[in-house]
């Protein structure tokens, strides 16, 4: 899978504003550990799209499924976990941006997905289907339905899950600590506990080299 020039160009843009964003609000890092002060920077519930054995390295993606830049980096991540599979740990957090009018929605139904199992599986749908119902105003929550539908998951417990008020708990757990942690856009990168915001796609590989060497 490559990145065409157009999407590099966007994820990169992207990666130059977390990375003014992230100066402006300090260096949250942390030693080893996992956790930038008190706030963990993954939680035992979080959500792990692949897990390296050694548990040496992890990469942590705060994201928004209706965020462009988050679609742009999508495949070029879909190739890091292909290019560093068995090596790396690869974790995906919910932040749904208040300025995009279905973020929570989508949020919502992933997380409602996941818990048949299905995270992944939905997760992917979203990126897949962002240009059919991203930057609208009003709810994609009956489309969100159809996904699951279409994936197979028992749609009543779907249904229940998305009306859970601990489904959005879940959700906003991850906005909490990635507010707690200085994000202020997505996508936002962790490596190792440190908020990372490499400037070009070589460079984002270099640091991932770098630890795993270390």
């Amino acid at each position: 899978m490559k990145l065409s020039a157009a999407l590099v160009a966007v994820f990169v843009v992207a990666m130059a504003v977390t990375l003014v964003v992230g100066r402006a609000g300090g260096d949250p890092s942390a030693d080893g550990g996992g956790e930038v002060g008190e706030i963990p920077v993954v939680r035992e519930n979080s959500h792990r799209l692949a897990t390296a054995a050694d548990g040496r390295v992890t990469l942590v993606e705060f994201l928004d499924f209706e965020c462009e830049a988050c679609l742009a980096a999508y495949p070029f991540v879909e190739q890091l976990r292909e290019d560093y599979a068995g090596r790396v740990t690869f974790v995906a957090r919910y932040f749904p941006v208040p300025g995009h009018a279905n973020a929570e929605n989508a949020a919502l139904a992933v997380e409602a997905a996941a818990q048949q199992g299905q995270f992944e599986a939905m997760y992917k749908r979203m990126y897949e289907t962002q240009s059919e119902w991203g930057e609208q105003q009003t709810s994609k929550a009956d489309l969100f339905r159809t996904f699951a539908q279409d994936l197979g998951l028992d749609v009543a417990t779907y249904d229940r899950a998305v009306a859970d008020p601990a489904t959005l708990e879940r959700v906003q757990q991850d906005m909490n600590d990635a507010l707690a942690l200085g994000v202020q856009g997505t996508p936002t990168f962790f490596l190792n506990g440190k908020m990372i915001a490499p400037a070009t796609t070589d460079e984002f590989r270099k640091l991932i080299d770098d630890a795993l060497e270390g």
